[in-house]
C-alpha cells in the first residue's frame, strides 16, 4: 500500500510538469519541424506550399546565415574561455582566506540577476556615451570610442557583456565543486610541499571536473543561443557584424516573413547545438575523477 501511495504522489507532482513540458515544448517543436518543409509567410489565411527539403538545401547558399554562424562560433569560443576562466578565478578567490568573501560572492553574482535586455541597454550606454566622453577627456580616442560602431570591437563588446553577466553564475557552480573536495586531501598536498599551482592543477582541478562539465555545457549552450543581449546591445550591427544564430532566425521569421525557411534554420540550429553539447559532455565526462 505504501508503494502505491508513493507512486500516486509521484504522479501527482510529475504529471502536471510532463503535461506543461509536452504542451509548451514537445508539441510546438514537432509542429515546427512540419513547417520547415513548407514555404509560408506565417499568416494563417495564406497558403502553405510544400517544398520538401528545399528550405534546408537553400541554407547552404545563404551567405547571411553562414556569416551569422561564423559570428556565433567565434563569439562562443572566446566567451566560453573568458567566462570559465573568470568564474573559476572568482571561485578560487572567494573560497580562500578573503575576509569579505561573502560580500564578494554576492557582488560577483549580482550581474546574472539583471535581465539580458536591461543589461544590454546599460552597457550600450557605457560603450557609446561613456567611452566617447572618456576618450575626449583623456585623449585616448584610439581606445575609448563608441565600440558599437566598429564591426571588430562590437563583437568584443558583446563578449565582455556576456562574460560580465555569466561569470558570477558559473562561479557558484565552481564554488560547489571546490567545497566538495575533502580537506584532508588539500592538507596532505600542503604537507608534501605542493604550492598553489601544483595543488590546483594536480588536485583541485581534476576533482572539480564534474563542475567543469556542467559549466562548459551551460556556457556552450547559452552562448550559442544568445539573443537578448545581442538584440539590446548591438541589434546585430553594425552591418550585421554581430548578428548571431538566434537573431538571424528571428529576423528571417518576423522581419522577412519567411516562416517555413526560418523554421528550417531553427531545426538546423537545434541539431548543431545538440550535437556540439553532447560531444562536449561525453568528452569532459571521461575526464572526471571519482572521489
Amino acid at each position: 500500500m505504501k508503494k502505491k501511495s508513493d507512486k500516486a504522489w509521484y504522479a501527482l507532482f510529475v504529471l502536471p510538469l510532463v503535461f506543461i513540458f509536452t504542451t509548451v515544448v514537445i508539441i510546438p517543436f514537432i509542429i515546427g519541424i512540419g513547417y520547415s518543409f513548407f514555404s509560408w509567410d506565417g499568416m494563417p489565411l495564406n497558403e502553405k506550399i510544400f517544398v520538401g527539403f528545399d528550405n534546408f538545401i537553400r541554407l547552404v547558399s545563404d551567405k547571411r546565415f553562414l556569416i551569422s554562424a561564423g559570428h556565433t562560433t567565434l563569439f562562443t569560443i572566446f566567451a566560453i574561455i573568458t567566462i570559465n576562466v573568470l568564474g573559476l578565478g572568482f571561485a578560487l578567490l572567494v573560497t580562500g582566506k578573503l575576509r569579505v568573501r561573502n560580500v564578494a560572492r554576492t557582488m560577483l553574482f549580482m550581474p546574472y540577476l539583471i535581465g539580458g535586455l536591461i543589461l544590454g541597454f546599460i552597457w550600450k550606454f557605457i560603450f557609446s556615451d561613456v567611452f566617447s566622453n572618456l576618450g575626449d577627456q583623456i585623449g585616448l580616442k584610439n581606445v575609448f570610442f563608441n565600440w558599437l560602431l566598429n564591426p571588430k570591437f562590437s563583437l568584443v563588446a558583446l563578449i565582455i557583456v556576456a562574460t560580465w553577466q555569466m561569470a558570477g553564475y558559473i562561479m557558484i557552480i565552481y564554488i560547489t565543486g571546490i567545497q566538495a573536495i575533502p580537506e584532508d586531501v588539500i592538507e596532505a598536498a600542503s604537507v608534501d610541499g605542493a604550492g598553489f599551482w601544483q595543488t590546483f592543477l594536480r588536485i583541485k582541478f581534476p576533482l572539480i571536473m564534474p563542475s567543469f562539465t556542467i559549466c562548459l555545457f551551460l556556457t556552450l549552450s547559452n552562448c550559442f543561443k544568445i539573443y537578448d543581449v545581442n538584440f539590446s546591445l548591438t541589434g546585430g550591427g553594425p552591418s550585421n557584424a554581430t548578428e548571431m544564430f538566434a537573431m538571424n532566425i528571428y529576423n528571417e521569421i518576423f522581419s522577412l516573413n519567411n516562416y517555413g525557411y526560418g523554421q528550417a534554420k531553427a531545426i538546423v540550429f537545434f541539431i548543431v547545438v545538440a550535437v556540439v553539447t553532447l560531444i562536449q559532455v561525453s568528452i569532459t565526462k571521461k575526464k572526471e575523477v571519482a572521489m
